[in-house]
């Protein structure tokens, strides 16, 4: 099915979900989305830093031109890994990967990739970014959207907890990932939505 028609019916079962007031054909509907279009991906959310103080320093255009490079840079690393572009929203990249080892290892090939990039710009042009890597069950539209607790997660501690340079993977994530796979983190606590969860963070310069 043509991503357009995917995005369509999944429209369309939503408005039918929420018009409907039997509690039983809510349910097959929701049993056919999931059905349709349920998948199983590690997620991957990337943010770039400084944004509001670049913009106000810079200029718009000066800021737009950094989020090109940065869409350049990202979208074969994530290909080379295996994963597939989502979207690019704003200053943010959303991917999602086979495995949690095949994002974290992205994640790391693209902190490596900006930090020998900025040894050869400015300090104005250097590109700082975070990641956020989850792993579960979504909804997944083609391969234009996506909906879903990982999609979530990925996304608020990708932008809003981690730190530039940080790569932040959840515990569902990082219990995917073989102890031989050569990938060393620490466990850290973090909040969502005001509840704590175990996550980790990635040593990457050791790795």
């Amino acid at each position: 099915m043509a991503n357009h028609a995917m995005a369509q019916e999944f429209q369309e079962l939503l408005l039918q979900f929420s018009q409907s007031e039997v509690t039983a054909e809510r349910k097959n509907i929701e049993q056919t989305l999931w059905e349709n279009y349920g998948a199983e991906y590690a997620v991957f959310v990337l943010d770039m830093s400084g944004f509001s103080m670049l913009t106000r320093k810079y200029g718009i255009v000066h800021y737009l031109a950094m989020v090109r490079r940065m869409q350049l840079t990202t979208e074969p690393i994530v290909k080379e890994y295996g994963g597939f572009m989502i979207k690019y929203e704003a200053d943010n990249c959303f991917a999602v990967f086979p495995d949690p080892l095949s994002a974290v290892n992205a994640a790391i090939a693209m902190q490596n990739a900006f930090a020998a990039s900025n040894m050869q710009t400015p300090e104005d042009q250097d590109i700082h970014i975070s990641c956020g890597i989850d792993y579960g069950k979504l909804l997944m539209i083609g391969r234009e959207d996506c909906f879903g607790d990982p999609v979530n997660r990925a996304s608020k501690i990708g932008e809003d907890v981690a730190a530039a340079g940080e790569i932040l993977v959840t515990k569902e994530a990082m219990d995917s990932i073989s102890a031989n796979s050569g990938i060393t983190a620490r466990e850290i606590n973090v909040s969502i939505s005001g509840i704590n969860i175990p996550a980790y963070m990635i040593d990457y310069k050791k790795a």
